[in-house]
C-alpha cells in the first residue's frame, strides 16, 4: 500500500505557489474541463457582461465601495486563455513521496533557509515570541512556497481572478468572491490593483496569501501602518506566524513521528490513512494496529489524537503518525506531502528542530 498525489511536476510546483487553505481543493477540481459560460456573457469584455455588472452591484452594496470606481477598474481587467490553461491542466504523472521529497528538499533551499533564519534572526525570534511558532517552520513555509520570496509568480491577479471568477464554471463561485475580496483589499490597502502579480490561482506576496487570508491573517509586523506581503519581510514573517497561530498551532508540541512496522502494512490501516486530514485516533489505537514507537511508553496513557500517513519512501514504506501541528501545516495547503516537505525542510535548515522533534 503507498500514498501517490496524482500531480504533474508542474502542478506540484504550482501547488505551493497557491494560497493558503485553497491548494488542494484547486488541484482538485484542476482535471474538470471548463463548460460553455451562458449565452450574453462572452469571455472577457467584462463590463459588457450582465453578471459582471451585478457582481458589481452587490459588491458595491455589501462592502460601500463606490460603483463606479469598481467599475473603473473592472474595465481595465484583461481575459487571460494562459489562467484557464494553467487550472485546466490535467495531471502527467503520479508522484509519490520518494519523488515530491527532492522538490523541495535540495541543498540549495535548505542552505538559503539557514542564509534566511540567520539575517532575519531577531524578526524570526519576535514572531516565536508572539505566536509561539518556531523560526524553521516559518522559514520552511515560505522557503517551500516562494523560495525564500525569489518566486512568487507573474500574473496580474485582477486578470486571474476576473477570469476564473466569471470564465472558469468549474469553481467560479470562489474565485469571484476571492476578485471581491481583492478589490476590498485594494481598497483598504491603498494599492493600485493593476500593480498586483502572483499565482495563477491569485495568490500573492511572499508567502502566497490569496486575498481572503490576506485579509484575515495578515498583519504589520514592522508597524509601520501597512500589512505589506510584497516587500516586507517582517510582515511576512508575522503573517505566516499569526496565520498558524489562527489554525491551532500549539508551542512546543511535536509536529510528526515515524513509527515502525514489522512486515508489510497491511490493508486494515488504509481506512485511517485515508480519513480525515484531522487527527482522529489516540497513540493507544495505532499501536493495536502493529505500529511501535520507542516514544509509547508501555502502560502509559496518551490522549493525543493522531493522523496516520503510510508515504511511499525512496527505501520502501515509511509510517508515521502527525499531531496537531501537522494538521495545522495542512491548513496552509491540504496536502501531508506538502506538510511533511516542510516540515523536514525545517529539521535541516534547523539541527535543534530535528532533534527536539517541535
Amino acid at each position: 500500500m503507498s500514498i501517490m498525489i496524482k500531480l504533474s511536476i508542474l502542478a506540484v510546483l504550482a501547488t505551493v505557489l497557491l494560497s493558503p487553505m485553497t491548494s488542494a481543493s484547486l488541484l482538485a477540481d484542476s482535471t474538470q474541463t471548463p463548460t460553455e459560460v451562458p449565452d450574453g456573457n462572452p469571455p472577457g469584455k467584462f463590463l459588457q457582461r450582465t453578471d459582471v455588472r451585478d457582481f458589481l452591484d452587490e459588491l458595491s452594496q455589501s462592502s460601500g465601495l463606490d460603483r463606479n470606481r469598481l467599475a473603473g477598474i473592472m474595465s481595465r481587467a484583461t481575459y487571460q486563455q494562459a489562467v484557464i490553461d494553467a487550472i485546466s491542466r490535467p495531471a502527467e504523472r503520479t508522484l509519490t513521496w520518494a519523488q515530491y521529497r527532492p522538490i523541495f528538499l535540495k541543498q540549495k533551499r535548505i542552505d538559503q533557509g539557514q542564509e534566511f533564519m540567520s539575517e532575519h534572526a531577531e524578526l524570526l525570534e519576535r514572531a516565536r515570541q508572539t505566536y509561539g511558532v518556531p523560526p524553521a517552520i516559518i522559514t520552511a513555509i515560505i522557503g517551500v512556497e516562494t523560495f525564500y520570496g525569489r518566486i512568487t509568480g507573474k500574473y496580474d491577479v485582477l486578470d486571474s481572478l476576473s477570469t476564473l471568477g466569471f470564465d472558469y464554471p468549474p469553481r467560479a463561485e470562489f474565485f469571484r468572491k476571492e476578485l471581491g475580496e481583492f478589490l476590498i483589499l485594494a481598497e483598504n490597502e491603498g494599492w493600485d490593483v493593476h500593480q498586483r502579480q502572483g499565482s495563477y490561482a491569485g495568490a500573492m506576496g511572499v508567502p502566497q496569501f490569496i486575498s481572503s487570508s490576506y485579509q484575515q491573517y495578515a498583519v504589520d509586523f514592522d508597524n509601520d501602518g501597512k500589512r505589506d506581503l510584497f516587500n516586507s519581510i517582517a510582515d511576512v514573517i508575522g503573517s505566516v506566524a499569526n496565520y498558524f497561530s489562527i489554525h491551532g498551532w500549539v508551542e512546543g508540541a511535536p509536529v510528526a513521528d515515524r513509527w515502525e512496522f514489522d512486515g508489510a502494512i497491511p490493508d486494515a490501516v488504509s481506512t485511517l490513512v485515508q480519513s480525515s486530514l484531522s487527527p482522529a485516533v489516540t497513540a493507544q489505537g495505532v499501536s493495536a494496529l502493529g505500529f511501535r514507537s520507542d516514544k509509547l511508553q508501555a502502560g502509559t496513557a496518551d490522549e493525543r489524537l493522531l493522523s496516520v500517513m503510510v508515504l511511499d519512501g525512496a527505501d520502501g514504506e515509511e509510517a508515521w503518525v502527525g499531531y496537531q501541528n501537522f494538521y495545522v501545516i495542512t491548513r496552509y495547503n491540504h496536502s501531508r506531502l506538502y506538510a511533511m516537505a516542510v516540515l523536514q525542510l525545517a529539521q535541516n535548515i534547523d539541527s535543534t528542530l530535528a532533534q527536539s522533534d517541535p
